[in-house]
């Protein structure tokens, strides 16, 4: 019996991606919480885990070679779990490239555009005082994030899942459907909402979503608390 994979998180869009996926795969975890509002991800623990200083990462105490294995970057450490477990990650070479081509969606587009979105409608006002220096981003990012809802209802048209039977490409992507928050209508898009739907009720997601829930404080909030979070998450350059 190996120790539990250790999943350095935070209860955010990209946390809930590798939370849900040791749900659904059945791999045992220890959660290690890296609380980004107080600079955490910042200590030099994390970092010798995470480079980037940003969360999630995991070590697995049992890597491919039997020793120690530390990944950052969510869409490399689902490649991995999928790997490692055998589930929700084809390995012929065209249900692969299917799941891979998702995957990279979700990472390169609906993840950074969503994020986006999240900072000029929620975080923002509360940096700002002149509404009218972010009334560009508001839109920008609120109408690609549109797009991308769009890209995604017709591609669940004609299947269930993005890459046809269920996958990693789901459990990171769904995580980043957030439409109260993003200035979007599921109804709009009645595929996607099926699918958000459907993934949704499965028991290892709502597991997975649920993970520190109670640690989750809002960066949109009045006080001094929520001011030094923000600070300490969008006031970052280069040490």
């Amino acid at each position: 019996m190996t120790a539990p994979i250790e999943l350095w998180y935070w209860p955010t869009p990209n946390g809930w991606k590798i939370s849900i996926a040791l749900e659904e795969m059945g791999l045992p975890y220890e959660m290690k919480p890296v609380n980004i509002g107080a600079g955490e991800q910042f200590g030099a623990a994390f970092q010798a885990i995470s480079p980037n200083g940003r969360m999630p990462a995991i070590v697995d105490p049992d890597g491919p070679d039997g020793q120690p294995l530390s990944i950052f970057e969510s869409g490399a450490i689902l490649q991995y779990l999928g790997i490692k477990s055998g589930q929700f990650y084809p390995q012929d070479p065209r249900g692969k490239a299917e799941v891979d081509q998702w995957l990279f969606w979700q990472v390169g587009g609906l993840g950074p555009m969503a994020g986006q979105t999240h900072h000029f409608r929620q975080y923002a006002p509360a940096i700002i005082k002149d509404q009218r220096q972010i009334a560009y981003g508001v839109r920008r990012y609120t109408d690609e994030t549109h797009r991308l809802y769009g890209v995604m209802d017709r591609r669940l048209a004609d299947r269930d899942y993005l890459a046809g039977e269920y996958s990693i490409a789901d459990m990171a992507a769904w995580p980043w459907v957030l439409p109260e928050l993003q200035g979007q209508d599921l109804a709009e898009f009645p595929n996607l909402k099926a699918w958000m739907e459907r993934v949704g009720a499965r028991p290892a997601v709502i597991a997975g979503r649920a993970l520190g829930d109670d640690m989750r404080r809002s960066l949109a909030a009045s006080g001094e608390a929520a001011k030094t979070a923000r600070k300490v998450l969008f006031g970052q350059r280069a040490r």
